[in-house]
């Protein structure tokens, strides 16, 4: 672990905090009782990079599929992923001893990317942080969160079984972490709908069990709790930050060492948000005194001039039981041409298509990725004014696609110039009427001077427009970036 600086606490441009403030933000301008879909057009028109269920999520929300379905497996193949609990601490934060509005919150929020095991993650964080306000003890914590979820799901199987493996090997954090391992790591029944089915893993189960093991392995203090969570492995910076928020919310900030607070940066504003700390907290105040207000409680005034919050204690009532291989059906929920209007920001293809239309007329891009920022380069590798694409995700090309009329004298050829990231390479493929006519990697070993040049001759004579298609395919998930300089078709 590195040594820990009081100043690393001003995380400001952290991609693992900044989507709640939208949802924050959703809150403070239209209130509690704010509707899915426009919580959809807030997250839709959000300006950060974002990765798995989040970016598929907004990507659906961004052409029209509006929530639930925008998190629907059918739609999001990321639906199981860790994304709404990486992001759900905001939903215990202003919803303190109130489970059951943390867990409305992630039917609200959570649905615009997740679904099923994806979804109660972030439900069962949530209503870790609405207990952690009234109790310092992990285990009860984690067993309020566990009451937050399903009991059927998988989920829940998961955090009963941590706790099981606790208790039988309370001074043992390493026996405990090899039994999640060969259940939720290598067991491919509790992998059914995993986004990647290798080492990398990034369902929500084995995520939270590894909050769940900071938590109960790190009995209270703070260091000791991150350094667990971090050494289980898999998205090591998002669970040790939910078990230590967790953690700080039952510890209390007055109460936190020090070092976590000393250097708060009251000026720094958060990326892609008008928020700063101070303005979070104001925020974050305001709609806890809604919330109590809206739940049946109460704010009095004691005779000493202290205010009092009357919490209504409440059972958790669970979402109901999905799973993303066995998804329910879908809600047939589009947007409408008043909603569609309201969504400013494009997708990457809509973006890339002005790109597109600028250097390559008559292209049309689909499934661009947003890794590595594509667009126009103005200069790159020697060559000027070279457009770059990045296939959409580990399983997905991008593809760029022109219907060429057929010569009826003479040949038409298309004529390629292409070229690869510097770190790393990717499989182009191109299509002529839906069949591949090449396929070769492009990358360090298989160019000159980072270029490679390719011709492929046209089908001419009679009949309809011949497809080209241009893929730019992964291939094995590392800086797959292609450069266009040159796509041309030339009658000869």
């Amino acid at each position: 672990m590195p040594k820990w600086k009081p100043e690393l606490i001003n995380q400001f441009h952290q991609d693992d905090i900044y989507v709640e403030m939208t949802f924050l933000r959703t809150l403070e301008i239209h209130g509690w009782d704010v509707s899915i879909r426009q919580a959809g057009i807030d997250f839709a028109n959000s300006g950060y990079p974002l990765w798995h269920a989040n970016r598929f999520g907004r990507e659906n929300l961004r052409a029209g599929i509006a929530p639930p379905d925008s998190g629907h497996p059918k739609f999001n193949a990321h639906a199981d992923d860790i994304d709404y609990q990486i992001e759900a601490d905001y939903a215990g934060l202003i919803a303190p001893g109130m489970p059951n509005l943390a867990i409305e919150l992630g039917e609200k929020f959570g649905r615009l990317m997740n679904y099923g095991d994806g979804l109660y993650g972030g439900q069962f964080v949530g209503g870790m942080y609405a207990e952690a306000f009234f109790n310092k003890d992990p285990l009860e914590i984690v067993e309020a969160g566990l009451q937050c979820v399903p009991d059927g799901s998988q989920f829940a199987e998961c955090i009963r079984d941590v706790i099981t493996w606790y208790e039988e090997n309370p001074d043992d954090w390493q026996k405990t972490w090899e039994l999640i391992e060969a259940k939720y790591q290598d067991n491919p029944d509790y992998r059914r709908a995993s986004c990647d089915k290798g080492d990398f893993n990034i369902d929500a189960k084995i995520n939270a069990a590894y909050i769940v093991m900071g938590l109960l392995y790190g009995e209270g203090d703070m260091d000791k709790t991150i350094i667990i969570s971090t050494r289980c492995g898999q998205d090591s910076d998002c669970n040790p930050a939910n078990a230590a928020g967790v953690l700080g919310t039952a510890i209390g900030r007055k109460n936190l060492p020090k070092k976590f607070t000393s250097a708060i940066n009251p000026e720094g504003v958060f990326s892609h948000t008008a928020y700063t700390f101070p303005a979070l907290i104001e925020v974050s105040e305001k709609l806890v005194r809604q919330a109590v207000v809206r739940e049946g409680g109460k704010i009095e005034e004691t005779v000493f001039g202290k205010e009092i919050l009357l919490i209504p204690v409440e059972s958790p009532k669970p979402s109901r039981l999905e799973q993303c291989w066995e998804p329910g059906p879908v809600a047939n929920s589009r947007f409408t041409e008043e909603e569609m209007a309201k969504i400013t920001a494009g997708s990457v293809d809509r973006q890339m298509q002005a790109s597109v239309d600028k250097l390559f007329p008559g292209w049309k891009i689909s499934k661009c990725g947003a890794d590595l920022d594509p667009r126009i380069h103005e200069e790159f590798g020697g060559k000027k004014t070279v457009l770059m694409t990045h296939p959409l995700n580990r399983s997905t090309a991008c593809v760029l696609t022109k219907n060429v009329e057929r010569s009826q004298r003479g040949k038409k050829t298309l004529h390629l110039v292409v070229g690869h990231n510097p770190r790393g390479n990717f499989k182009l493929i191109v299509k002529i009427d839906g069949k591949p006519v090449t396929e070769k990697i492009v990358g360090p070993k298989t160019t000159t001077d980072g270029w490679e040049e390719i011709s492929v001759e046209l089908p001419g004579g009679e009949g309809k427009p011949v497809k080209v298609e241009l893929l730019n395919a992964p291939n094995g998930w590392s800086f797959e970036a292609a450069y266009w300089a040159s796509i041309a078709v030339v009658s000869e």
